[in-house]
């Protein structure tokens, strides 16, 4: 695949890029269900996350992975996300290295506030920086074009859609994943959810998945979270699955009246 030295050119591109909008970033994590919710206008987000998939022959994930999110303009966000993965096959090495960068817009096209409704899509595209090699990537240049939708009625939110995954690849198929997730504030502090999803199968030989995940969200502060969820499948190669992260929010503050 890609030789280190344009794969440190992409990790600082990007990282410059972010950099120069923050001066002008589950609903999603840590979910793999994704919402509609854009970042506020002008207001930013960054995580660092690790992941952990113990899948049939094989666990892989990422340690860590960097996301940032912003807000570019009213109901656009702007995405990216800068993995460092994993893979182990099981009663071998460990494979290590830079993941496939991820990079996508998430726009809202429909807000209903008095009824606390609204759908969007997010675009995601998956360029092949990784060493598919050594399972540290897809080989491939993959896209997802979903539509997601949401509800919120007091302390309950619930989310959830899905959309179409391009897939190339010798042996690779075209796949659609949904999922659905249900979440509540017990407090400031603390919002518990659960999702359901499923996925087509992704390879010729492979076969459908269906699993869940559970997780929490903890306000330390208003800029300062932690983000984890635990889940495996019904049906399907995925045994045990985790994600945890630390996320930072930024942006103006309204002015105290």
């Amino acid at each position: 695949m890609g030789c280190i030295p344009q794969l440190v050119m992409l990790t600082v591109a990007a990282l410059f890029v972010l950099s120069i909008i923050a001066t002008s970033s589950w609903a999603g994590p840590p979910f793999r269900t994704d919402d509609p919710e854009t970042v506020d206008y002008k207001h930013g987000e960054f995580y660092v996350a690790t992941t952990f998939t113990d899948n049939v022959g094989a666990a892989n994930g990422t340690a860590p992975q960097f996301e940032f999110n912003y807000g570019i303009l009213p109901n656009v966000q702007l995405h990216v996300i800068i993995p460092f993965a994993f893979n182990k096959m099981h009663g071998g090495p460990t494979a290590y290295g830079f993941g496939d960068l991820e990079l996508g817009v998430k726009y809202r096209f429909v807000n209903i506030e008095d009824s606390h409704f609204m759908v969007g899509t997010f675009p995601l595209v998956e360029a092949p920086t990784g060493d598919s090699d050594r399972g540290l990537g897809g080989g491939h240049t993959q896209f997802f074009i979903p539509v997601w939708i949401q509800k919120n009625w007091g302390e309950w939110t619930t989310y959830g859609g899905g959309g179409w995954w391009r897939n190339p690849g010798a042996d690779n198929k075209d796949y659609w994943f949904f999922g659905w997730e249900v979440q509540r504030d017990l407090s400031k502090t603390v919002t518990l959810g659960a999702e359901l999803f499923t996925q087509t199968k992704t390879t010729n030989d492979g076969d459908y998945e269906i699993g869940f995940n559970v997780g929490a969200i903890v306000n330390m502060t208003d800029d300062h979270h932690i983000l984890f969820s635990v889940g495996r499948d019904f049906h399907g190669d995925n045994k045990f699955s985790t994600y945890l992260a630390y996320q930072y929010t930024y942006g103006p503050r309204e002015e105290k009246k």
